[in-house]
């Protein structure tokens, strides 16, 4: 015989509360159930295992009248496996499911029944809302706690949905027995289980207003959503491919392998092609640990440029990533911290690309993976590698990418709008710079897809412009301030000098970086700025394979776009002029137009060329999909062979790692403290700056412990508040800079002397060090003519106690 409802009641030890419940239910049901009084109705009750007599008192109830039919599980294994049984055993058109408690009263069944009658797939009972009546409340904190937990709960699982956990839901039967044959979870958690299957499945969802008061005795804990939060993270997991895992795996032994020289010791190695980035970003991660260690402000320190000090939101200190890996920074220190953020963010950024590529672009595990390598280990991201975080941690950048595609679907706009708006945020403190260039290969390949595409332009256009406002209304208040800091604050500047040869040449775009398989140093140095700058070099056999692979998909509106973006960035990365390979011709470049405008003015514009790594690796994945599904088996193997060949070239070779210099005893057994007091500062000899940092070590090596003059960092210098690297140049730090240089001592005149005494009083110098090095003779001479006094030799240092006069 057809049901026409079936009631589901999971109990576990309610013998107190059961049997009013279902007196309650069945009195409801035979006056204003289905088909009026006496209509076709079940009533399940499923004993989770219970040790008193909830069993006994259900089935008094079934002898009672035949319609309450119980279900037994042989030992207690959670709310969801039980109302598994009960649904799976129900025969109703519709079936509801109410928890033993009646917390909502069985009257609420009408609007729940009215919304399915309306066309949807459920109905879930909701307190949440104008509309919704709470007769009796929690406890103050309880009701803080749950409410916290459903909102992690429905912004990670369900967003959309206000009240997920409330225990009155009302579904479409086939539905219901659909959706939990499908579930898993044997908790709390498959409330949300069923929820999302039913959203994914395109079934409409109805959150209905209800009447509930809260039940001495409740089952339900507020830590309970954490529970929930696990089990729907293990079900996550467990849907995760192996092959997924597999290739994680691998981006990660390969991130490992490229790190492998500074894993050995990673506080006693140094990465020499880094020059001298390595000891600024360490200063980065342990000044940004020390900040959040004692609660002061993160976007300024003194630290370095005392007294002056440093905007540390205008420099790239990466709060997004050294603020998350500050107990790593506190417990083992800034070098290895930084080595476990870049290795694990390279693997990261390996993995998101993946991930874009498999849901976006091409199915075959195989494809995806090779064409993510690319993306993250091109030889730019390689060249980055060295001590530039910023441009190779980028795990968000595939994120907002996805985000912005589904933005153009138009299915969740408002709930897409909020997390690109999030994604955003968190990006813009990983790394401005990126972002923008990010968002340029985002234009370019948008652009050139909506010529191909018109009418998925047209469609995608509406909710593009409310989902980016959306975002933009998310992002903007959270970053107000820091920003507002970043351009107006203490040490702010406005632009930052780069010269004029920061494009590429188009040579470089065709040979092979220093750390590449086929890579020649000689020739990377004359085509880049230095080694941490060789943002091209993707060699000549991969822009043959890419045009290959353009010629012969050229069907596909997709390999348009990426032919377009590939092409456009390569170009915009040539400058504002660039000379004519083997020729002495100079032409005007196509970044001109872009060079002074705000926030373009301080790229260096042969990094856009690095938007052609994830572009290109679109590429290889399309190509290596298409054969690894040929039916020709030597197609198959030559077409593999000739991407593998394309790709060997630019393979990277581990970072070249060296023995660290020292640290001076007089700074790593704190000497130093007797010389240097409270407010004072320690000046090294001669100053650091972005050519010779290695005083940055020191600091970091004593904790942090003194403040130094100078430093390496970006700056405001002049009138105009000019970007520039290092402090702003004093006569005493010049000098001394000087003759590092030219190894010679100069003739010291009064207004030398005058000029010294005047600098080393705005530094508020304790004591001057001087350190063995190349020219330590001269330097030596020169302060001691400054200071009209010989230095004193202190545990491996020459030092200058200016507190005995200068």
């Amino acid at each position: 015989m057809s049901v026409d409802l079936t009631v589901v009641v999971p109990a576990y030890n309610e013998e107190r509360r059961l049997g009013p419940t279902l007196a309650a239910i069945r009195a409801y049901l035979d006056e204003a159930g289905p088909e009026g009084k006496g209509g076709r109705w079940e009533l399940i009750v499923v004993d989770d295992g219970s040790t008193d007599r909830t069993a006994q008192i259900t089935v008094a109830a079934e002898l009672d009248d035949p319609r309450v039919h119980l279900i037994r599980s042989d030992r207690n294994r959670g709310k969801g496996h039980a109302l598994r049984l009960g649904v799976l055993a129900s025969r109703g058109a519709r079936v509801l499911i109410t928890d033993a408690d009646l917390a909502t009263p069985i009257e609420e069944l009408e609007r729940l029944d009215k919304a399915l009658t309306d066309g949807h797939a459920a109905a879930i009972g909701s307190r949440a809302g104008a509309e919704a009546t709470i007769e009796a409340r929690q406890h103050r904190l309880r009701e803080l706690l749950g409410r916290g937990g459903n909102f992690l709960i429905r912004t990670v699982a369900v967003p959309g949905i206000s009240d997920t956990q409330c225990g009155f839901k009302l579904f479409d039967g086939d539905c219901a027995r659909e959706a939990f044959t499908a579930s898993r979870l044997c908790g709390w958690g498959i409330d949300v289980e069923v929820l999302q299957y039913l959203r994914r499945s395109g079934r409409p969802i109805a959150e209905v207003p209800v009447r509930w008061a809260h039940q001495e005795g409740s089952k339900v804990r507020p830590f309970d959503y954490v529970k929930v939060l696990a089990e729907l993270t293990l079900l996550k997991a467990r849907t995760v491919r192996p092959a997924d895992v597999l290739v994680a795996a691998l981006f990660l032994t390969l991130s490992v392998t490229l790190y492998s020289g500074r894993w050995a010791a990673p506080g006693d190695r140094y990465l020499p092609d880094s020059l001298q980035d390595q000891n600024q970003w360490e200063w980065f991660f342990a000044v940004t640990a020390d900040n959040v260690r004692h609660l002061q402000n993160p976007l300024f320190t003194t630290l370095q440029n005392f007294p002056d000090g440093v905007n540390l939101m205008a420099n790239t200190v990466m709060l997004g990533l050294s603020v998350p890996f500050a107990p790593v920074t506190w417990l083992f220190g800034p070098a290895l911290a930084l080595n476990a953020a870049m290795t694990l963010g390279l693997a990261a950024t390996a993995v998101t690309w993946y991930r874009l590529i498999v849901r976006r672009l091409v199915r075959h595990r195989g494809a995806a993976a090779a064409g993510a390598a690319l993306a993250a280990f091109a030889p730019p991201m390689i060249s980055h590698a060295h001590a530039h975080p910023n441009f190779m941690v980028l795990f968000m950048i595939p994120l907002i990418t996805d985000r912005a595609l589904r933005l153009c679907e138009g299915t969740s706009v408002v709930r897409d709008g909020v997390v690109l708006g999030l994604f955003t945020t968190y990006q813009i403190f990983l790394g401005e710079e990126p972002l923008l260039l990010a968002a340029m290969g985002m234009l370019l390949f948008a652009a050139a897809y909506g010529m191909a595409r018109r009418d998925v332009a047209k469609a995608a256009l509406r909710p593009l412009a409310r989902g980016l406002g959306i975002a933009l209304a998310v992002t903007i208040p959270l970053v107000a301030f820091p920003l507002y800091w970043q351009f107006f604050g203490p040490q702010s500047y406005t632009s930052v000098l780069h010269g004029d040869n920061a494009g590429n040449s188009p040579l470089a775009l065709l040979s092979f970086s220093e750390r590449s398989l086929a890579g020649d140093e000689k020739t990377a140095s004359a085509l880049s700025l230095n080694p941490t700058e060789q943002n091209a070099f993707y060699g000549w056999p991969l822009v043959a394979l890419a045009f290959a692979i353009v010629v012969r998909l050229w069907e596909r509106a997709v390999v348009k776009a990426l032919a377009f973006t590939v092409l456009a960035a390569a170009f915009l990365s040539l400058g504002p002029k660039f000379r004519v390979p083997l020729t002495d011709v100079v032409l005007a470049g196509p970044w001109r137009p872009l060079a002074h405008m705000p926030l373009f003015e301080s790229v260096i514009e042969s990094r856009v060329a690095m938007v052609c790594a994830p572009a290109l690796g679109m590429l290889v994945a399309l190509a290596l999909a298409r054969l690894l599904s040929a039916p020709r088996t030597a197609f198959r193997y030559a077409g593999v062979a000739t991407v593998a060949l394309a790709l060997l070239p630019i393979v990277p070779m581990p970072l070249r790692a060296v023995e660290r210099a020292q640290v001076p005893a007089f700074i790593a057994d704190g000497t130093w403290r007797r010389y240097v007091g409270e407010g004072e500062s320690l000046v090294p000899v001669p100053l650091p700056d972005p050519a010779s940092a290695e005083a940055l070590h020191w600091q970091t090596a004593a904790d942090l412990g003194f403040s130094l003059p100078g430093g390496y960092f970006n700056g405001p210098w002049g009138p105009d508040r000019v970007g520039i690297y290092g402090a702003s140049p004093r006569n005493t730090s010049n000098l001394l800079r000087d003759v590092r240089s030219a190894g010679q001592a100069p003739q010291i005149t009064k207004e030398w002397r005058a000029a010294a005494r005047a600098d080393l009083a705005y530094w508020k110098a304790g004591v001057l060090v001087l350190a063995p090095q190349e020219h330590d003779v001269e330097l030596r001479v020169t302060v001691e003519e400054l200071l009209d006094r010989p230095g004193k030799w202190v545990d491996g240092v020459w030092i200058w106690d200016l507190h005995k006069g200068s």
